[in-house]
């Protein structure tokens, strides 16, 4: 019997349908040929890759689970799969897709009104208008509900006044899902770019997450039309809403970079010569890979499953939880072994892991951190919150 693929150890493969390949296959093409080559470059410059937006949009890649206003309608193992594709290849391209499709597309198109749906879904899903999403303040990450941002009606619209830190997109965003407390109760705006008053700033300094684009978004006085507010947002939970979309992108995401490292790394110990042999061949050299794979396969093993319950309609948000809060951890652990493996030449960006190991930093943080999903699956199980 043939031996198992190293990085598809149980065959998640042949649990794929004929058109879940066919995705995962045009994306890692298109990811291995184009992106792959220049990623080091525009994360050394911290800098996004803006010439593969509207390419994203041609594959289908932007809000890909959606169905109508331009959008594939995939089902959510394709999206999946989308996911683990673009983040072999940096957190960056994924977290950008991500972003457009789980926090800006899927907010209009559940919350908004036809006429929403309309103006932006098809330009977003196109790439001729990129989205962000404005949730985090500089005081309220994890604890969102505090948030400090304020919409107050006002003759024709409404009156924003507040700021957002950590979007993702911000700089580049045509359009923006911006949450504001308006009487009280949080509610969802879509903010379009130039809207005087309304200003991103791009942050700079960061050591993660370079080939992505951040900003800190800021409103003074910013006065929008009636017809920006979502209508079917509804509290807090609206939002959280949306991050379950991501998170659950997320879980599948960070196996891509997992396993890019782990490949990198298993093909260096194989050639790399220490005491006249390969260190492949060294005992605690293949205890670190027998670990790694068996979590690579558990991590593809949850998402698959979790994905099968999202298409039937049976996920639950801690099944998210689960999945972001396990695959985060695993994947970090494994960027920082494959660093180990490759020795001194694991700090240098001509190899894969110490990016993807700065990059999975923030992954495992943003999106709820390893704490708040920790809480999230202990109240689930035992009826008892413990956030306070």
């Amino acid at each position: 019997m043939k031996a198992p693929n190293p990085f598809d150890f149980y065959n998640i493969n042949a649990q794929l349908s004929d058109e879940e390949r066919q995705v995962r296959d045009t994306v890692r093409e298109f990811v291995r040929k184009e992106a792959l080559p220049v990623i080091r470059d525009y994360f050394r410059e911290g800098k996004f890759p803006t010439q593969f937006i509207r390419p994203f949009g041609e594959l289908g890649l932007l809000g890909a689970n959606l169905k109508g206003y331009g959008c594939p309608g995939l089902n959510n193992v394709a999206y999946g799969l989308i996911m683990q594709e673009l983040e072999y290849c940096d957190s960056g391209l994924r977290s950008f897709v991500s972003v457009q499709g789980a926090l800006v597309m899927y907010p209009i198109y559940t919350f908004g009104s036809e006429e929403q749906k309309e103006k932006y879904l098809p330009k977003l899903a196109t790439g001729e208008f990129v989205g962000c999403f404005g949730l985090t303040e500089p005081d309220y990450g994890s604890n969102p509900a505090g948030m400090i941002t304020r919409a107050e009606k006002v003759p024709g619209g409404y009156k924003l006044n507040g700021r957002k830190m950590w979007i993702t997109n911000g700089t580049l965003a045509d359009v923006a899902v911006v949450w504001a407390k308006l009487d009280g109760k949080i509610r969802g705006f879509v903010v379009e770019k130039g809207t005087r008053g309304f200003e991103a700033r791009a942050m700079h300094g960061k050591l993660s997450l370079r080939a992505s684009d951040t900003a800190e978004l800021l409103f003074e006085d910013c006065v929008v039309p009636e017809t920006a507010l979502l209508p079917g947002t509804d509290g807090l939970k609206s939002a959280l809403m949306c991050l379950t979309q991501a998170r659950y992108g997320i879980s599948w995401g960070v196996i891509g970079a997992a396993i890019s490292c782990f490949e990198e790394a298993l093909n260096y110990a194989k050639e790399r010569i220490v005491f006249d042999r390969p260190i492949a061949g060294f005992q605690l050299t293949q205890n670190k890979f027998a670990d790694m794979a068996t979590e690579i396969t558990k991590m593809q093993l949850l998402s698959l499953q979790l994905g099968r319950l999202k298409d039937r309609g049976e996920m639950h948000f801690a099944q998210v939880s689960m999945a972001k809060r396990n695959n985060c951890y695993h994947a970090l652990e494994i960027a920082r072994t494959c660093r180990e493996i490759l020795g001194a030449n694991g700090i240098m960006d001509d190899y894969v892991p110490m990016r993807h190991a700065n990059n999975l930093e923030t992954v495992k943080t943003y999106e709820g951190t390893h704490e708040i999903h920790t809480l999230i699956l202990g109240e689930t199980l035992t009826g008892l919150p413990a956030y306070h």
